[in-house]
Order: C-alpha cells, then sequence, then structure tokens
C-alpha cells in the first residue's frame, strides 16, 4: 500500500431532510437519557458486547491516525479494589483541601466524596490509557499527535456505545493517576486519562437533580 493510496468513500443513503431530522431526534433522545450513575452494582456483562463497544471506540478519528489509546478492561475483584485504594487515597486529599474552595462548591450539589465503593461493585472498570509514543502498526515508536483530543473522543463513542446497550457507566479521573500504569501492567510512556465504570444500576440507584441541568443549544452554539 502507498501512503497515498485511497479506496472510495462508502456511500451513505440518500435521505430526505425529514428523515435526516428524525434520525438525529432519535439518537438525541436515546443519549440525553444517559447519566452518570454511582450506584452501580454486578450482574453479567455481555462479554462481546464490552468488546464491540471497545472497537466502536477504536473508530475514532485521531491525529495521524495513529489511533493513541489503550483500553484496560478491568474485571478481576482484585485488581478493583487495588485502584479503589488508590483512587481513594487520591480523593481524601482532594476533598480535605487541594481541590480548593470553588471547585468543592461547584461539586457539592452532586454530592461527591472520597467513598468510591462502585469500583468495588461494578462488575467492569475501563481504564483508558493515552499512547505518547505509538504508531498504527504493532512495534512502532512514532511520535503520536493530539493525543489527549483523540483519546477524548474515542472515550465519546466508548459511553455511547455503551449506552446504547443500556449499561450503567460512571467515569472518574482520580488526579494522580499513576498507579494504574503498575495495576493494569501498562508502560510508562503510556499516560492514564480516565477510569469508565461499567456495569448494571442498582435498583434503588438514584442521581443528582442538579446532574438533570442541561444547557439549551443557545448556550452551546452558535450559528455564524
Amino acid at each position: 500500500m502507498k501512503p497515498h493510496d485511497t479506496i472510495p468513500w462508502i456511500a451513505y443513503p440518500d435521505m430526505s431532510v425529514e428523515e435526516r431530522i428524525a434520525a438525529t431526534k432519535d439518537f438525541y433522545d436515546s443519549i440525553k437519557t444517559r447519566r452518570t450513575c454511582r450506584f452501580i452494582g454486578g450482574g453479567p456483562l455481555a462479554r462481546e458486547a464490552i468488546e464491540t463497544a471497545i472497537m466502536a471506540a477504536g473508530t475514532a478519528p485521531s491525529g495521524a491516525n495513529h489511533q493513541p489509546w489503550h483500553f484496560a478492561l478491568v474485571t478481576s475483584p482484585e485488581a478493583r479494589h487495588r485502584i479503589r485504594i488508590a483512587a481513594e487515597e487520591e480523593e481524601r486529599i482532594f476533598y480535605s483541601g487541594k481541590a480548593g474552595k470553588e471547585w468543592l462548591e461547584a461539586l457539592a450539589p452532586l454530592g461527591t466524596d472520597d467513598d468510591k465503593a462502585y469500583l468495588d461493585a461494578a462488575p467492569l472498570i475501563i481504564a483508558v490509557f493515552g499512547q505518547r509514543k505509538g504508531g498504527l502498526y504493532p512495534g512502532e515508536m512514532r511520535q503520536n499527535y493530539y493525543m489527549h483530543e483523540s483519546v477524548g473522543i474515542a472515550c465519546g463513542f466508548l459511553l455511547a456505545a455503551l449506552h446504547a446497550a443500556k449499561f450503567a457507566t460512571l467515569t472518574h479521573t482520580p488526579n494522580p493517576m499513576n498507579f494504574l500504569n503498575e495495576i493494569c501492567g501498562r508502560p510508562a510512556n503510556e499516560k492514564p486519562v480516565m477510569l469508565i465504570v461499567v456495569g448494571h444500576a442498582e435498583a434503588d440507584a438514584s442521581i443528582p437533580v442538579h446532574a438533570t441541568i442541561k444547557k439549551p443549544f443557545d448556550q452551546i452554539a452558535s450559528w455564524i
């Protein structure tokens, strides 16, 4: 394959204006029901569904198409508990003052604290790593570009795919997260970016009212 070889664009089916509007409304109606769930329990996971969701995340656009991400799928109770212990240690420092008064006030309506019991309770934690070096092919150690942006887009794809399978999800970003490299056996040149907790909502799960408030169109977009 030559560097600039091309293949034909996969033509999308023709859609009327009405069909396009309906398609986007259907997606919006589904994705707007995704909520961060802090009451995630166990129950069987469909492994193929998880792997397919990961493959969907892997289709995200990335700098130079290097796909600078790795998803460590942590199901071991021992490993999940180690993650909880390390994460809660960082969170205690965060909530005891590291975050600062303004940040803690912003978090107050969500009712969060340093107790991360869901890291033990959920059957799956996906530790997302950004790869500073890599490339498209195995063994390459080239510079990766726009790593953070690329990984962020891939995580969005992953959350949408997991929501399509009606898994309960939660994103968690303890800081720092270097402990994840050791627990997940990832090299030092990979940067932990995010934990995505996956499972099933407990029967009495609830969410803060504050989390349901979303900005309207005119506050998040403008036509130029």
